[in-house]
């Protein structure tokens, strides 16, 4: 991967940000981990290896790509 910063809205530069893969275009997010098995329980078809992070919409809505 060769990742290059999309944006942030955290104030002191560390998470929630996304990312880009600039090799694949694909979108990398860091974020606070979704770890309640209650929350977890909500989300359908979890495939092994997956995990989910909760991040602001505000993020998606300012820096996510638009193609």
């Amino acid at each position: 991967m060769q990742l290059r910063i999309l944006g942030t809205t955290s104030d002191d530069g560390k998470c929630p940000t996304l990312y880009e893969d600039a090799e694949t275009g694909d979108i990398v997010v860091q974020g606070y981990t979704v770890s309640a098995p209650e929350d977890i329980a909500q989300l359908a078809n979890v495939l092994d290896g997956e995990s989910f992070v909760r991040i602001p919409r505000e993020l998606l809505s300012r820096f996510a790509p638009k193609e």
